[in-house]
Formats: C-alpha cells, structure tokens, sequence
C-alpha cells in the first residue's frame, strides 16, 4: 500500500486553498500535478547547467546532452521500450500521432485501405486519421460500445479484416474511462498484417505499460499528465519501422549532411527531432519517471481501483446524475463523467470550484462520443495517486449541495 499522506507532501500545489477552501483536485485527466522532484530538475537545469544538447563541446552542453538523453532511456525503461533509439521527443501525445499520421500514414495507407478506430477516441487520435483518409482515399472503420461503455468485441474480427492496414486505439478513454482490452485487439490486427497505435496519454501515467507485451508499433505519451512538465510527450515507435519512416520536421539537427541541392538524414532518433527540442520538459518528463519508478506502477494502479470503487459507491447513491462508463474496477481507470439533466455540467463545475474542488466540463476532446451518449457535455473527476478518499467525500458532498441548489432553482423557475 503507498502511504498517500507523504506523497501528497511531495506535492507543493495541494496544500493551497481556493476560495478559501482545501484544494481537492479533480482534474488529473486534463493534467496533473508536478512533485518537487520535477519542478527541481527543472530548477537546476536552468540555474546550473543551461545549455543547447549535442552541438557543443563545452562542459555545460555536455552535461545538458547527458541528462537529455537519460531521460530518454528512463522512459525507455518505463514502457520496456528496450533500445533507446525508440523514443521521439514530441510536444505531447497529439504530435506523436499527428507524427504517425504525417510520416507512417501518408507513405503507407492506400485508396481502398480501411483504418480502424473505436467509438471512445480523442480528437487527437480521430482528427488526424480523418485527414489521412481523405488524402488518400482511404475507409475509416469503427469498434463499438456496449450499453456500460466498454468496447464491444463482437464482430471485431469482422471490423479488423485483411482490408485493415492501421488500427489505432486509446489504450483508456479519457471521456469515460474505459479500460480498452489492447492486447486482444493486437492480436487480431496482427492476423491480418496491420500496424498498431496505442493512445497512452491516459494508460501511462496510471498503470504499468508494456509495449512488447501489447505488440504495438506506435504508443504516444503525454508528458504532464504522468507528472511531468507542459510541452513534451513522446512517441515509442518499433526501430525497424522508424528506419522506414520519412522525417516529420526538417531542419538542424535532424540531418547528416546538407548541400545547396540536398540533405540526408541523421541517424535515430535525432531524424525526428529537428531544431531545438524541449531540453527542460524532457529533464523534467525524466524525474517524473524516476519517481512514477519509485512508487511502483502496480501500487498506482491498485490505489486508483480502490479509490475509484469508493467514489463509484459515493456517486452511485446521487439519483440525479448519470453516470457513464463500466461499474467494474477492472475494465476502468480513475476517470468518472457524469451529467445532470438539472443543471448544465459547466454551471456544475462552477458551483464546485467555489467549493474548492477542481474538475473538468465540457465534451472532452471527444464531441462524437458526447453526441453517441445523448448529451452535450459531462462533468469529470478524474484520480491521481495523491487523491484521498476525503476528498472524494468532499466531492459527493459538493455534488450533492449543488444538485439541492439547481434542482430547486429548477423547480422554482417551473
């Protein structure tokens, strides 16, 4: 078992209030918090050793390049990644996809091929696909939802045919949730010849990941939502198809030799991080690691199940919401979207920030999902490793003062 309390010590920002209320925040989906440990290395990057990686020979930007790229063997190791070679630096989990989509997808995707998605993705991972299927003449395919949100698996080896040339799936919904069976679909798209992406921004962070395990070619990771700074991600992609794949940007650093009438490419990865990459946001991505490492990703995991069982009991008592996605622990990560035919989800999130608790409103990146469940919008608590049952109590309590208030507004304006 983690010993929460000291965590959350690590955490500067949970001791704040707002308006003048204990911080209970709610909101780790959209992104998380930072323990010291990562705002330090960001600290004594700049403070100490500020410099620009692999183009000088000076002590501090040998140093810079040295820690740059220790961090990127530590998330290497996280995912079981093996050759560091694998992991492109990216902005977030948005440019690793939008990567895939530009570099993999336009090269390899024909008129006629068939790209299958579930009902539950993000834009990031719908959006670019779209576009890639209008290019190129190509069919997007969809897996379906049962009635609780899981993914529904019959008929999916119908789905995944040998017309399949990608499948790309979130690995957990961050609109609901849903815990996506990866591996099982690997297994059928493998069957017949296709590549894998896996949208990891939500798994990452939150349990263990095994990218030889899931027998992905592509997983995109989102930096601040496993502790890490803004502005850095990462794509893990087999070494024998990143040797295959065209450059993304074009510039410094990503090329061997350049001359007036043409340029070849550096080795991996440097071919897919032209100019000057996030030094700082990858340092501090790097601490983020070391200390997700030193908790345990197993511990994680089981400390977000409890949690999320125990704020499951506490919303599954309030009548007047609706509440989306599996009921089994299993099937789900720590993210609960909810919605309220009284009071519209933003005026709900009003209402609990005023009670110090932090959540997320609106349709989440994933508007079609929203328009499949028959609503406009949600509100969604999501779970971190530093949240306590107390404050999911804090939250029920809150949800239920705000549903007397608008449900008597409601009744009044009848």
């Amino acid at each position: 078992m983690l010993d929460v309390e000291r965590i959350r010590n690590d955490f500067p920002i949970l001791s704040r209030t707002v308006h003048g209320k204990p911080l209970a925040y709610l909101d780790n989906a959209a992104t998380s918090h930072k323990p010291r440990a990562v705002i330090q290395a960001l600290s004594e990057y700049y403070e100490t050793y500020n410099s620009n990686v692999h183009r000088g020979v000076h002590s501090l930007s040998m140093e810079a390049t040295d820690r740059y790229e220790e961090a990127r063997e530590k998330v290497a190791r996280f995912i079981n990644a093996g050759a560091p070679e694998s992991i492109i630096w990216t902005r977030n989990a948005t440019e690793s996809i939008n990567l895939v989509a530009r570099s993999w997808g336009e090269s390899n995707i024909s008129e006629g091929d068939e790209i299958v998605l579930t009902r539950l993705e993000h834009h990031s991972n719908l959006v670019p696909w779209q576009r890639v299927a209008a290019k190129k003449g190509a069919v997007l395919k969809f897996l379906d939802l049962t009635e609780d949100g899981r993914l529904d698996l019959d008929g999916a080896d119908s789905v995944i045919n040998t017309k399949t040339k990608l499948l790309a799936v979130t690995h957990v919904s961050n609109a609901l949730g849903t815990v996506v069976p990866v591996k099982e679909l690997a297994g059928m798209a493998r069957s017949v010849g296709a590549a894998v992406l896996v949208d990891g921004a939500q798994s990452v962070p939150h349990q263990p990941v095994d990218v030889e395990e899931l027998d992905c070619d592509f997983l995109a990771i989102s930096g601040h939502k496993m502790m890490g700074p803004t502005g850095i991600g990462a794509l893990y992609a087999r070494r024998d198809v990143l040797e295959q794949m065209e450059p993304f940007l074009y510039g410094g650093e990503m090329v061997l030799e350049v001359s007036y009438e043409g340029a070849s490419w550096n080795d991996l990865p440097m071919r897919f991080e032209a100019g000057t990459p996030n030094i700082a946001g990858a340092i501090g991505l790097g601490a983020a690691v070391d200390y997700l490492a030193g908790l345990g990703m197993e511990n994680v995991r089981e400390h977000e199940k409890q949690l999320t069982a125990y704020a499951l009991d506490g919303l599954r008592g309030l009548e007047e919401i609706d509440l989306f996605g599996p009921w089994d622990v299993d099937s789900r990560g720590g993210i609960l979207s909810f919605y309220s035919s009284d009071v519209h989800p933003h005026d709900l999130g009003t209402f609990l920030d005023q009670e110090g608790v932090a959540i997320r409103t609106g349709h989440h990146c994933a508007m079609p999902l929203m328009g499949a469940l028959g609503v406009p919008a949600t509100a969604r608590a999501s779970l971190y490793v530093y949240n306590t049952e107390q404050e999911v109590d804090t939250l029920v309590d809150a949800l239920k003062r705000a549903l007397r208030y608008f449900g008597d507004g409601a009744s009044a304006a009848r």
